[in-house]
């Protein structure tokens, strides 16, 4: 999943990345920043290469819509 919380001011902002990356943890996934205020969530049976990771972060997710 991705988290985009570019239009968040930073204190909401910092308590979704504090609750996501301990959700994360607790399931025993991956949490990832990929751009300023985006994050990627994965499960622990799900691996994201790190050529995805890149390209997410360089052509945005947006262009997955």
């Amino acid at each position: 999943m991705i988290i985009d919380l570019v239009s968040l001011d930073n204190a909401e902002a910092k308590r979704l990345v504090d609750f996501a990356a301990g959700l994360a943890f607790g399931l025993r996934g991956s949490f990832d920043k990929v751009a300023t205020k985006v994050f990627l969530l994965s499960p622990a049976d799900v691996e994201v290469s790190p050529e995805e990771r890149r390209r997410i972060a360089e052509t945005g997710f947006y262009a997955y819509q």
